[in-house]
């Protein structure tokens, strides 16, 4: 049976984000290559050593230049002959990195800012453009991307396939559930689990990203309930393949960022959380994002 396509309207909507995801990316990689040449002439920030700095802007830099090549393999041709399982790892997790963020940069667009000094907010404006730009690309060009080189998960119903779980998928998904929970009421102003010297520092925008990070760790346990069980079944099914590819990605790159911060500390970063409690919560949302992963290869490769 002959496969839709998705018309050279949407083909050229994903170029046009591809290429403005790329663009993006490439203000916020001006920013931190400056940093770095700062660092290195010995104006880091107070509370960095040069080396903590240096390291810690050298790891966003490697980060940002994989963005940009993957905005520009997203909207150019040559991008849909790459090795499938790189281009799968890298979308997922800079996906998982910034999509999830768009409603938390939305919301908190609408709070006011910390009164820092023309040139610190030159670079904040061009960090915010280039994390959003990015954001909303993949948020485009990514879907129709997938869609056009893998068609067949994204057709259909949910109830059209065979549906499958197993053990190791139902306890990913509880998991993610009891993440989800514990970080909503974080965001809900609760206090298990949290350090009572560090979260007196917590603030709105840390509230914010608890509920960020909440929502689609619950998201991402539902997207995949819903693909394994085939419940509900007239549902369409690339609604939960989207949702379900974007919160795991969230899972396993938040949580890969986070746990290394708590372990390391740079620059004497604080986390609100007990350091037990930090470190095991990061552990387990790399773990989940990687099973719930394979759940959703496994329900793709289901369906071809």
């Amino acid at each position: 049976m002959d496969v839709p396509s998705v018309g050279a309207r949407w083909s050229q909507v994903r170029r046009l984000a591809g290429y403005g995801a790329a663009l993006s990316m490439s203000l916020y990689l001006a920013v931190k290559i400056v940093w770095i040449a700062a660092g290195l002439f010995g104006h880091a920030p107070d509370g960095y050593g040069t080396a903590d700095w240096v390291l810690l802007n050298v790891v966003t830099v490697v980060m940002a230049a994989t963005g940009i090549v993957l905005g520009l393999a997203l909207a150019q041709p040559w991008g849909r002959r790459l090795a499938a399982g790189p281009v799968i790892f890298f979308s997922w997790v800079g996906a998982g990195f910034l999509v999830p963020m768009l409603p938390y940069v939305v919301i908190s667009s609408f709070f006011g800012g910390d009164g820092s000094g023309s040139a610190a907010q030159g670079e904040e404006v061009f960090i915010a453009i280039g994390f959003a730009g990015m954001a909303v690309g993949l948020a485009v060009a990514l879907p129709i991307y997938l869609r056009e080189r893998w068609p067949r998960p994204f057709l259909g119903r949910v109830g059209d396939g065979p549906a499958h779980s197993s053990a190791l998928v139902t306890a990913a998904m509880a998991v993610a559930v009891g993440l989800g929970l514990l970080w909503s009421s974080w965001a809900l102003g609760g206090t298990l689990g949290l350090d009572p010297v560090s979260r007196a520092q917590l603030e709105l925008n840390d509230r914010l990203l608890s509920g960020s990070s909440g929502l689609w760790a619950l998201l991402g346990a539902w997207s995949v309930w819903t693909l394994t069980r085939g419940r509900p079944a007239r549902l369409r099914r690339w609604v939960p393949m989207t949702l379900a590819f974007g919160a795991s990605g969230s899972l396993f790159a938040w949580s890969g960022w986070k746990l290394p911060m708590v372990i390391l500390r740079p620059g004497g970063f604080v986390t609100g959380e007990y350091t037990a409690v930090a470190i095991v919560e990061h552990a387990l949302g790399i773990g989940v994002g990687l099973a719930l992963l394979a759940a959703i290869l496994r329900a793709a490769r289901g369906t071809c």
